[in-house]
């Protein structure tokens, strides 16, 4: 196998991370978004006023993104350094098996924070409580997505 193809297989990983890490957070978004609408909705019925703080929820799935984002740019530099450095082999497997499975933590972990802002959107707009434990639960499960990529950079 050329060099050419071994550094192109490699920044395939690097393509899966953005866009599995991208995936997780339009899925988690999208789930806090809709909840935190149906408590706006709920808010209103009761000719109650809407808390803007729901925003927090729908926003905070966006980071396994940017994570996704650090990942792929190391993948690529680590490729490209080996090719400048006239390598012969690059760890394409370690690459590739990287970016994908980076990905998918990252993905599922902003996939499960959307779920969780979901349920904080709706107990908020009940009770007009808790908000820091909501949060605290969300960075709890924003924590795997840090994880998957300071591990997966150590092991780079």
């Amino acid at each position: 196998m050329d060099i050419e193809l071994m550094a192109a297989i490699g920044k395939a990983g690097a393509a899966a991370v953005l866009g599995l890490a991208g995936v997780g957070s339009a899925i988690g978004t999208g789930t806090a978004g809709m909840a935190a609408i149906g408590a706006w909705k709920k808010c209103y019925a009761q000719s109650k006023a809407a808390p803007f703080i729901l925003i927090t929820f729908i926003g905070a799935p966006l980071s396994q993104t940017i994570y996704g984002m650090i990942l792929m740019l190391q993948i690529n530099g680590a490729i490209d350094a080996m090719v400048a450095g006239g390598e012969t082999f690059i760890a394409w497997p370690m690459m590739l098996s990287a970016g994908i499975f980076g990905g998918l933590g990252m993905a599922a972990s902003a996939a499960f924070q959307g779920k969780a802002g979901a349920a904080g959107a709706d107990a908020l707009s009940e009770t007009g409580q808790g908000f820091g434990n909501y949060l605290m639960t969300i960075g709890i499960v924003e924590t795997v997505a840090l994880f998957v990529l300071v591990f997966l950079l150590i092991l780079m």
